[in-house]
């Protein structure tokens, strides 16, 4: 069995980490080049940059800061946010990207996906999906950090992203997000069962347990977080150790 992957996230808002509740209440966290150093020196499996305003704001990612980042880290690099054509992918590998996830752009143009498998590999990308469950009990994906609801259902897109050459899709629960009472291991599980790319399971994280059940339960790939990991209230490698007492196959570094 393949290890299960840890990833730290960073979430970035006027060049700095944030991190909000249900997609809300904003507030700074820290240095995203210090903090990505740290993850790495960690043992964190991968890293990841959202650039959580640049879809909204209509503007490019900031490639500058990714260069810094790329610099200062020895793990697989994926970044987000403000991509909207091939030439952005191309632009962010060579600032040190490995992959590049794509959200509302590939919602509003799902060619884009293809276009980046065709141009670079499947493996460099990553749709990002965020949904909602909402109260007829359909998950309801979203545009621009959550703030525009979509005609798109999770499970289809989904399934839509793999079939035009996505290398693995990135579900965040805007209802589980910030909360930290666990993550949306229903939805998880499905996308899991029904895909047969890698799912990252996004939205939830408070306490170690619920990453053994993301992995036993929801049958994620991966497990991303950001405030339980910027806060000090778990440490990476605590948790990986956790992780493998449990049975979970963890790199340990």
């Amino acid at each position: 069995m393949l290890a299960k992957r840890i990833i730290p996230c960073l979430d970035i808002k006027d060049g700095q980490t944030v991190k909000g509740v249900n997609f809300v209440n904003i507030r700074s966290v820290g240095d995203p080049v210090e903090l990505g150093a740290e993850y790495s020196r960690l043992g964190a499996d991968e890293l990841v940059f959202l650039d959580i305003t640049a879809s909204h704001e209509g503007r490019k990612t900031f490639k500058d800061l990714v260069r810094r980042i790329a610099e200062n880290i020895s793990i697989p690099f994926t970044v987000g946010g403000g991509i909207h054509e091939i030439g952005d992918v191309d632009a962010l590998l060579c600032a040190g990207a490995d992959k590049v996830s794509i959200n509302s752009a590939a919602i509003k143009n799902p060619d884009l996906i293809s276009e980046v498998a065709k141009g670079f590999g499947s493996q460099v990308c990553t749709v990002a999906i965020d949904a909602k469950l909402d109260e007829s009990g359909e998950w309801t994906c979203y545009l621009n950090g959550g703030r525009v609801a979509t005609d798109k259902k999770l499970f289809a897109w989904a399934k839509e992203a793999q079939e035009r050459g996505a290398g693995e899709i990135l579900f965040t629960s805007m209802n589980h997000d910030g909360v930290k009472q666990g993550f949306a291991n229903d939805a998880l599980r499905v996308l899991s069962e029904s895909l047969s790319i890698p799912v990252i399971a996004s939205g939830g994280a408070g306490k170690m347990e619920h990453f053994k059940d993301v992995f036993t339960e929801g049958k994620a790939d991966a497990a991303l977080a950001a405030s339980i990991f910027h806060f000090h209230e778990i440490a990476i490698p605590d948790l990986k150790n956790y992780l493998k007492g449990e049975g979970i196959p963890m790199r340990i570094v």
